[in-house]
């Protein structure tokens, strides 16, 4: 269980997209793009296009979360345009299985995304087709709203589902995720962390990427001594 850090680009510069990725370069180990459509959430963002743009000039592999009302129809096109990484939402897929190994067959990750609300046990049966679980830990949307602790207990049970299979299963948190709550993150089990105003809202994005992966080893700590 390695710590991993996808700063989000929602709260970066859109007008310097490729400068705020490259502050991050060093650091972090991807970059997380969040796709928004005004219809699966409130709010619309980025799409194929400023993904295919990032992929030449982002180093980091970039971590697609579609929170979008057709996920089935766009999955493949990001895998396509260059995602390291593309997630749907459990809520918004007709065919999940199907979408997932075609992510897969494109040379994505594919990951499922489950909000705050959705119960995990519900898609269990679901996990083996994919490489990372998304738990939100806010409801979807927008940037810089409160960590939800309630979902503590799901990123637990998430983990004690991974180990009770020995899968290699990354299950990945998104929403509130800053220097106070990511250790308590990665105590419950967590292991790939996505931050938004926790990076780019610092001064020195790079030096809080850092301090973040230090604080989620230091959970991970706690987390080993108590097992």
């Amino acid at each position: 269980m390695a710590i991993q850090i996808s700063p989000s680009i929602l709260s970066a510069d859109f007008a310097h997209l490729a400068r705020e990725a490259e502050a991050v370069a060093t650091s972090a180990d991807w970059l997380h793009v969040d796709v928004m459509d005004y219809h699966f959430v409130p709010n619309l963002t980025l799409g194929i296009p400023v993904v295919e743009s990032l992929k030449k000039a982002a180093s980091l592999p970039l971590d697609c979360h579609l929170m979008i009302a057709d996920p089935d129809r766009w999955a493949p096109d990001y895998a396509e345009a260059g995602a390291g990484s593309v997630t749907i939402h459990a809520e918004a897929a007709s065919a999940p299985v199907r979408t997932l190994r075609t992510i897969r067959d494109a040379g994505a990750r594919a990951g499922l995304a489950l909000n705050p609300a959705t119960p995990l046990d519900h898609y269990t049966g679901l996990l083996e087709q994919a490489d990372m679980l998304l738990l939100m830990t806010v409801e979807p949307g927008f940037g810089g709203q409160k960590f939800l602790d309630l979902v503590l207990p799901k990123i637990r049970a998430a983990r004690e589902h991974v180990e009770a299979r020995g899968t290699e299963l990354w299950i990945q948190v998104d929403g509130g995720v800053d220097a106070e709550t990511i250790g308590r993150c990665a105590e419950a089990g967590a292991d790939v962390f996505v931050a938004g105003s926790a990076v780019y809202g610092k001064a020195d994005p790079d030096a809080a990427v850092r301090d973040l992966r230090a604080r989620a080893e230091q959970g991970l700590s706690v987390s080993h001594q108590h097992r």
